[in-house]
């Protein structure tokens, strides 16, 4: 009896089996058919957007070459209104320091060596944290005034933090007014003592304003991303010419 029940047993889980295999296959049927039914609408609606929306095609494809994590670039917006000011990260760099202000910021731009965003942190443009600044010991203008901004913090030494369009810097009593940090040159200000922000419409000079763009947004982007930024436009540019032309396509 036992073998006998053991053997209904195994004759219904196999034709559970068989019914399982047939209703999965049935159903992959049924969902093939269906792609294959959408595949002219889903067609119809690429075509439409290539030879329509190819603008915002065009914004989207940069975006994700110069930023392949486009939170990047909103975390980097945030943090210039609001620098990642951090006196404990940058102990590391107190010992030595000397104690005139103007004399510490010579001895900042010595131990965090300049480098485009592009060599440090593959990006056009990004604001990092005094954290991550302290471990690489190297940066851009940002990166060097968070470093000195957080060092004077921690010295208690009074300072603002400006950015004009082109460069950031931290401004001190006895600064030295340069062509690139001078108080007309800014356009954004926040005083960490008294919480005040100041805004403002900034003197421009636009070569240097062409010249540092150019500099750090073109020539020392990797070469890479250079041609995938070309090719990608070149392309949607030509599939919209193409789609355009072709007179069977109705927009």
């Amino acid at each position: 009896m036992t073998r006998l029940l053991s053997a209904l047993l195994d004759v219904v889980m196999l034709e559970c089996r068989i019914v399982s295999a047939c209703t999965a296959r049935q159903r992959l049927a049924g969902l093939r058919r269906a792609m294959v039914a959408r595949a002219p609408v889903v067609r119809r609606w690429l075509l439409r957007c290539l030879a329509v929306h190819t603008g915002g095609l065009i914004a989207l494809w940069v975006l994700l070459v110069l930023y392949p994590n486009p939170l990047s670039l909103p975390v980097s917006v945030y943090r210039v209104f609001n620098p990642d000011i951090d006196p404990v990260a940058v102990e590391p760099l107190l010992e030595g320091l000397p104690s005139d202000p103007a004399d510490i910021e010579k001895a900042i731009l010595q131990r965090i060596s300049y480098h485009y965003d592009w060599e440090v942190n593959g990006m056009p443009w990004y604001f990092p944290t005094t954290e991550t600044i302290v471990e690489r010991r190297e940066g851009d203008c940002k990166a060097r005034a968070v470093i000195l901004a957080s060092v004077f913090e921690r010295l208690e030494i009074p300072y603002q933090f400006n950015s004009s369009l082109v460069h950031v810097w931290v401004e001190y009593e006895g600064k030295a007014e340069t062509i690139i940090e001078n108080p007309r040159a800014k356009f954004y200000q926040q005083d960490p003592e008294t919480g005040k922000r100041l805004f403002q419409l900034p003197e421009i000079n636009w070569k240097v304003w062409f010249d540092s763009t150019r500099e750090g947004l073109w020539v020392v982007m990797p070469l890479v991303r250079k041609v995938l930024l070309v090719a990608g436009i070149a392309v949607l540019v030509a599939v919209r010419v193409v789609l355009r032309r072709n007179m069977s396509f109705k927009y």
